[in-house]
């Protein structure tokens, strides 16, 4: 088993299925601890299983990271678990699609939930010691982790879309969430980089996953059964891997964007 990331603390949120899983298991292979982060625990309890079958080691953090408080404990739980946080990857997503005239709001709500709200929330607490804990006084949080061994380098990766810089009919709300991602994504580089918490976004095209799947039957089979009818995908291991190797460059590297097609995908 590789051991780059060997001594470190990995959380990542959309666990339980595709991308996150994916990566769960590519970050524990290089000898990270995972924080397996979702709301469905007997997926995550198979996972952790299989993880640790691998000789990796893994916890189970069952929370709905839409709400802020859940959020903000499954950031507590992992580092009062394993003693520290040195990776934040936040891949919890939802794409639900169609026309904005006539939408249905509370599908836009829920994407941006799910897909802003969220990541907003395990960043920020993911980011600072949380001095205002007396119970758990100086914790090594992403700020702290880069001041300190085995590593001085941590990382944020935020998994966006190809739609985060390009618009499509009938994308219009999850366009607005993965363009703001990358927005926010750049801002936070720009503000703790230099504190050698590296931060990047991960922008994949089209992948073979659940995410299209809880789309209306009408949507689906309109605007995603077609595509994957017609192009060679993605898995989500090629994803892992994109997330791997942004975390486990040198400390002096940071990649702040990456973009992973589909090699048939216009």
């Amino acid at each position: 088993m590789a051991t780059n990331l060997s001594g470190t603390v990995a959380l990542v949120t959309g666990a339980s299925s595709g991308i996150g899983a994916a990566t769960a298991r590519r970050l524990a292979e290089h000898g990270a601890s995972v924080a397996l982060v979702a709301r469905r625990k007997d997926r995550l309890d198979d996972l952790t299983a299989e993880i640790e079958k691998a000789g990796g080691t893994a916890l189970v953090v069952e929370a709905d990271i839409t709400d802020r408080a859940q959020a903000e404990a499954a950031v507590e739980q992992t580092v009062e678990h394993f003693g520290r946080l040195d990776t934040l990857v936040n891949n919890a997503g939802l794409m639900l699609l169609g026309p904005v005239v006539d939408a249905e709001v509370e599908e836009w709500e829920r994407m941006i939930a799910v897909n802003v709200q969220g990541l907003l929330c395990t960043t920020r607490a993911s980011l600072p010691h949380l001095p205002h804990l007396p119970h758990l006084p100086h914790l090594p949080h992403l700020l702290k982790a880069a001041e300190e061994g085995p590593r001085r380098v941590a990382d944020i990766v935020n998994i966006s879309s190809i739609a985060g810089r390009v618009a499509w009919n009938g994308y219009g709300v999850y366009n607005l969430t993965k363009f703001g991602v990358n927005g926010f994504t750049e801002s936070l580089r720009q503000e703790v980089t230099q504190r050698h918490v590296r931060v990047g976004v991960l922008e994949p095209g089209g992948v073979d996953t659940e995410l299209g799947s809880h789309n209306k039957p009408e949507i689906q089979g309109a605007m995603i059964t077609p595509f994957y009818e017609t192009t060679e995908v993605l898995a989500p291991e090629d994803i892992a891997d994109g997330v791997a190797y942004m975390v486990t460059r040198p400390r002096h590297s940071s990649i702040g964007d990456l973009w992973i097609m589909p090699t048939d995908q216009a």
